[in-house]
């Protein structure tokens, strides 16, 4: 697995590495936004550990261009910031980072994560399995996601993040079931989450936006008042 490290403070990304490299991560490492990007296009990482303020271009605008580029690898994307204001959490995950971590942090909980974001991917490669519905079909073996077209034939894909991903196919293989925040968590964190639960209803709206027709009134990711989320969609 490779990893790409992105923090302007030496002495932070050196500690990083150090501890990823002995557990048997490859990591390479810069210091500002434009490098970032251009690295990330040649390394093709697993996953990016991006630090909010860096030069150039800040981790929010490198982390949304990432997420922007069809075609290329989708990683997973840990933030780091040293500032720890809701409206920081919020924003960061709203332009598509998975997890988030305040400075400072104990190194060995950041690679507790890292290891969690990446163990999403392992223990779902593994599997062939199709979940289709009247709208919607996702394929675990491929991790890709479609839309179903009116002629029920024809399959447009969706440009889904590796975790609106996971949110996708969880509720897709349980239909009509209601999450509330800490299931649905720990079904995609598999137990390994340290964050606000409300990081949750973030990700719920990013999916929206991207399958509903109206996302303000949706028709397939319902809100069941108190408790928390269902899909809905004819098999």
């Amino acid at each position: 697995m490779e990893i790409l490290i992105v923090e302007d403070e030496a002495e932070i990304a050196q500690l990083i590495q150090l501890y990823l490299e002995k557990e048997g991560f490859t990591c390479r490492t810069c210091r500002d936004g434009i490098n970032a990007l251009e690295t990330f296009q040649d390394q093709k990482p697993d996953l990016i550990i991006l630090d909010l303020m860096i030069p150039g271009l800040d981790g929010l605008e490198v982390c949304a261009r990432i997420r922007q580029k069809p075609g290329l690898k989708d990683p997973y994307i840990l933030m780091l910031t040293a500032r720890g204001e809701e409206i920081d959490r919020i924003i960061g995950l709203s332009t598509g980072a998975d997890d988030y971590m305040v400075k400072p942090f104990s190194p060995k909980e950041l690679v507790a994560r890292v290891r969690a974001l990446l163990r999403r991917s392992l223990r779902q490669g593994g599997q062939s399995q199709v979940y289709r519905t009247q709208h919607f079909q996702v394929d675990l073996d491929q991790r890709s996601a479609h839309r179903c077209l009116s002629d029920s034939e024809t399959l447009e894909p969706l440009d889904l993040t590796a975790l609106e991903f996971d949110l996708l196919s969880t509720f897709m293989s349980y239909p009509g079931r209601v999450w509330n925040r800490s299931q649905l968590i720990d079904k995609l964190w598999d137990g390994n989450f340290f964050g606000d639960e409300r990081v949750v209803d973030t990700h719920i709206a990013r999916l929206r936006k991207k399958i509903e027709p109206d996302p303000a009134n949706p028709t397939f990711v319902k809100t069941v008042i108190g408790v928390g989320y269902k899909f809905e969609d004819a098999a």
